[in-house]
C-alpha cells in the first residue's frame, strides 16, 4: 500500500503562479520561531519568511552580514514546525551564494533538508546567475531579492532607496529577465520607486513582492515585528503599523511586576 499523502500544508509557487495570473495579491510575513509562525498561519497568510532580518530583531544586530548558516536553519526549522499551510521560503544568509555555484548548491541543499523549507530566496542578480540557476536546476524553487539588498549595505553606503537613476534602473530590470530566465518563480523588490516596481512586474512571469515598492507589484511583505509596531524606533516611510504590540506587551511586564511584588500573585486559585 502507498503511504503518499497529499500535503494539504500547502501554498505553492504554482498558486503564486495562479495568483499573479489571477490578480491576486499575495500577503506574506517573516517568522523566525514556532510561537508566531503558528499565529501567522493560522491568520491566512499566504508565505511566511525566514529572513535573515532575524539578525536584527531577533540577534539585535545592527546589520544582516552576521547571520550563519547554522543560525538561519535553526530559525528555519523551528518556524517549519509552525506552519501547517503557507508557503515557507527562508533566506540565504550572506556569504553562501557567491559565485561559487557548487559551493552554493551544498549550502542550498543543507539549508532545505535541514529546514524544510518550500524555498529560498536569494540576493542578487546577474553577478549570482549561475548559483541560481545551478539551485534551480537541482530541483530547488528559488526567488529573487533586487533592488535594496540588505546583504550589500556596505557597498551602498547605508540602507538609501535605490535604482533611482536610469543606469541602476536598467540594470534592475535586466536581472528581473536574467532571473526569471534562470528560472526564479519570484523576486522581491525593496525600496525601489513604485514606477520601477510597476514595469519589472508588468515585464515577468515571476510574481513580485514588493516592500517600499509601491502597490502595483503582486504582493507585499513586511517583517512581522514592525508592522506590530514591536520596534518603536523603526519608522521607514513603507511601514504601516497595525499594532502597538510593544505598549501592550510593556504594560503586561509591568502588570506582573506590580502583582508579584505586591504578593498578589500567585493568588490562592492559581495556587495547587
Amino acid at each position: 500500500m502507498s503511504t503518499y499523502t497529499e500535503n494539504i500544508r500547502k501554498i505553492t509557487v504554482r498558486h503564486l503562479a495562479e495568483m499573479k495570473q489571477l490578480g491576486e495579491k499575495i500577503t506574506m510575513l517573516t517568522a523566525y520561531d514556532y510561537t508566531m509562525a503558528s499565529i501567522i498561519d493560522q491568520a491566512g497568510m499566504d508565505v511566511v519568511l525566514i529572513g535573515d532580518s532575524a539578525s536584527n530583531v531577533m540577534a539585535g544586530n545592527l546589520t544582516t552580514l552576521p547571520m550563519t548558516l547554522d543560525q538561519m536553519i535553526y530559525h528555519g526549522r523551528s518556524v517549519v514546525n509552525g506552519v501547517k499551510h503557507a508557503m515557507v521560503i527562508v533566506d540565504m544568509p550572506f556569504g553562501t551564494v557567491s559565485g561559487n555555484p557548487m559551493k552554493s548548491l551544498e549550502a542550498a541543499i543543507r539549508m532545505i533538508k535541514e529546514t524544510g523549507a518550500d524555498a529560498l530566496k536569494i540576493e542578487g542578480g546577474e553577478e549570482i546567475i549561475e548559483d541560481i540557476r545551478k539551485i534551480v536546476n537541482a530541483g530547488i524553487p528559488v526567488m529573487g531579492h533586487l533592488g535594496l539588498m540588505p546583504q550589500s549595505v556596505n557597498k551602498y553606503g547605508g540602507y538609501a532607496i535605490r535604482a533611482k537613476d536610469t543606469a541602476e534602473a536598467d540594470k534592475l530590470l535586466r536581472d528581473v529577465q536574467l532571473l526569471q530566465e534562470a528560472g526564479c518563480f519570484g523576486v522581491v523588490l525593496e525600496k525601489i520607486p513604485a514606477e520601477l516596481a510597476k514595469k519589472a512586474t508588468a515585464q515577468t512571469t515571476m510574481a513580485t513582492i514588493g516592500i517600499g515598492a509601491g502597490a502595483d507589484t503582486d504582493g507585499q511583505v513586511l517583517v512581522v515585528q514592525d508592522m506590530l509596531g514591536m520596534n518603536k524606533g523603526f519608522a521607514p516611510k513603507f511601514l504601516r503599523k497595525y499594532a502597538d504590540i510593544h505598549t501592550v506587551m510593556t504594560e503586561a511586564v509591568q502588570g506582573y511586576i506590580k502583582d508579584v511584588k505586591a504578593v498578589d500573585f500567585p493568588n490562592k486559585e492559581e495556587s495547587y
